[in-house]
């Protein structure tokens, strides 16, 4: 099959079976189409080469660009128009809403981060953007498992009856709101391994103490080490307060 018969295939898989609430909406639709782009990557490329039948990477913008040139949804729009779709589904994407989860060992000692799949990608808690009418503590519970392959709640470390007290954290980074729920519990002996396709390279316990932001010290000049973790350096003050909590 050729690239224009694989448009074909993904229009009809991700696109033209939306509601018409979703079609209505450019940030709804090019979520669809990221999903449609993601598929094309992980399973139709390998599949295509595997059969010698090589097909081009596509980044997400000339994916977006081409497949909204394929749709008969979409086709009577101009490229401008192609354009300012994608831009604003950019805006908005950065704004969505991120959860996740602060998972600790027992003695508190220890934190499990995750980092991207991409070159040069940061270390981070495991977190993601939240679904459309999805509750906070199930997105937040759903990204662990995709990332790390660790149930929460299989494991035990909430009870149904005390999914509203589970204590979390609140920061909100370049306009995203982002919300880190606290597990303390989990063993450092577990196998974790990513569910999602090429999110996630690593998963690490990290010495909290020995986090950059935790405790008051001097990197100097030196801020690589520092930049590994700007994603996690914004939630260790309050973090930190919380393990002193449990502590007393």
């Amino acid at each position: 099959m050729s690239l224009l018969d694989w448009l074909d295939d993904l229009t009809v898989r991700f696109l033209l079976n939306l509601p018409a609430s979703e079609l209505e909406s450019v940030p709804r639709l090019c979520f669809q189409v990221e999903e449609a782009q993601w598929f094309y990557e992980d399973f139709i490329r390998p599949a295509a080469a595997a059969a010698g039948n090589p097909l081009p990477s596509l980044q997400l913008r000339p994916f977006c660009l081409q497949l909204f040139q394929h749709c008969p949804l979409l086709s009577g729009f101009t490229d401008a128009q192609h354009i300012a779709a994608y831009e604003e589904f950019l805006a908005y994407k950065v704004r969505v809403p991120v959860r996740g989860a602060i998972l600790l060992d027992q003695s508190m000692d220890k934190v499990l981060l995750v980092k991207g799949w991409k070159k040069g990608a940061s270390w981070s808690f495991p977190r993601g953007k939240i679904n459309k009418d999805e509750k906070d503590l199930d997105c937040a519970i759903r990204e662990v498992y995709e990332e790390t392959g660790y149930d929460i709640r299989q494991a035990g470390l909430v009870a149904p009856e005390d999914e509203d007290k589970v204590r979390y954290i609140d920061v909100t980074m370049r306009e995203q709101h982002m919300r880190l729920f606290i597990f303390r519990g989990v063993p450092l002996d577990t196998h974790f391994e990513p569910v999602a396709r090429k999110e996630i390279s690593k998963i690490d316990w990290y010495n909290i103490k020995d986090l950059p932001g935790f405790k008051k010290q001097k990197y100097g000049n030196d801020t690589q080490q520092a930049n590994k973790f700007y994603m996690v350096a914004p939630f260790l003050g309050q973090m930190k307060k919380w393990i002193n909590e449990q502590r007393r």
